[in-house]
């Protein structure tokens, strides 16, 4: 065997051994990515999605899905699809059909009355649709200008409305020199703007005691008027609230950004970011629910409030819980109430 010959069965059996103590290494690394997913997945001693249950397509054939909302008194959930202009409606016994025409509708939520409050892009507005059907304009303008396009919403434990307003559905100058979070009081109209220093607010909850408000940013973008906020990364912060609504400071900041969100009634905060990212109370990541197609929001439904629906661009998911949704709650007390 001459020299050259030696060199290359040299490299081989290198190459070779390499090779073994890569694919080894690989091995090792890959059995502790599993240990840290069970352990993240393991925050409660279980994972939070039900034993043996799996994420389940419910419909497809829509262009972008967003907004989904519960019905509990019809038990069927109703959802956006923006850019065809048109509110869904699921229910278990009849599958997926029309509900009613939108203006780009984008979120919606139920008001302490059971009517569907929801954002309308199109219109840039915020509307109110009772139990006949009856469309009533909340509100559209803050100080006489026009919003950018409200874009989804939250309740209030006294029936304000909490709104974000991004330009997503913008096609028009700005009126407004900034993308802010509002308060809506329905019986009266009047808006007040509460906070001015994001960059794209988006998803806004409620925890389930109302003592914080979480609300996401999706991050920089050249569409805002103030340069400043180009660059803004994508987040979603947390805010301390007192019994009479006025926000406090800010209590921590997950550092990802999301769509629409949800609570749990232990607290747990549920993100759409590339799948369903679940943070605890305390601002952890203590799961990743995987879906077949990027979500842009979700909430809870179903008799028991445990199945999770989630809008993920052209079609409409769910999967079941452990625990709960929040709303759960605040629909027995608001039935108490009355």
């Amino acid at each position: 065997m001459g020299p050259k010959n030696v060199r290359l069965s040299r490299s081989l059996k290198i190459a070779t051994h390499l090779n073994h103590n890569s694919i080894s290494s690989m091995k090792r690394l890959t059995s502790l990515l599993l240990c840290v997913f069970t352990f993240s997945v393991s925050a409660y001693g279980q994972s939070l999605v039900q034993p043996n249950a799996k994420v389940k397509k419910l419909g497809d054939g829509m262009k972008f899905t967003e907004g989904p909302v519960w019905l509990p008194d019809e038990q069927k959930l109703i959802f956006s699809d923006i850019p065809n202009s048109v509110l869904m409606q699921w229910k278990k016994e009849d599958g997926l059909s029309e509900f009613r025409k939108s203006e780009s509708a984008n979120g919606n939520i139920l008001d302490l009355d059971g009517n569907i409050i929801s954002c309308q892009h199109g219109a840039r507005n915020i509307i109110r649709i009772d139990k006949e059907g009856k469309a009533t304009l909340l509100a559209d303008k803050f100080n006489g200008k026009r919003f950018n396009s409200p874009n989804d919403v939250a309740v209030w434990k006294d029936g304000t409305l909490w709104f974000t307003d991004p330009p997503w559905g913008l096609r028009e100058p700005h009126e407004i020199p900034g993308h802010w979070v509002y308060k809506l009081h329905p019986k009266t109209g009047k808006v007040e703007a509460l906070i001015k220093n994001l960059a794209m607010p988006n998803g806004i909850v409620f925890s389930p005691d109302f003592s914080r408000l979480y609300v996401a940013d999706t991050g920089g973008n050249n569409r805002h008027p103030d340069s400043k906020y180009h660059d803004y990364p994508a987040t979603v912060t947390c805010y301390a609230l007192n019994n009479e609504g006025t926000i406090g400071g800010e209590l921590f900041t997950i550092q990802e950004g999301s769509d629409g969100m949800a609570v749990d009634v232990k607290g747990n905060l549920y993100l759409t970011q590339g799948n369903i990212q679940v943070y605890n109370p305390k601002g952890q990541k203590i799961e990743t629910i995987k879906v077949p197609q990027n979500p842009a929001n979700v909430c809870f439904g179903g008799s028991d409030y445990k199945t999770l629906f989630i809008t993920a661009r052209t079609s409409l998911y769910s999967v079941k819980m452990v625990f709960p949704g929040a709303v759960s709650k605040r629909s027995v007390s608001q039935k108490n109430r009355k």
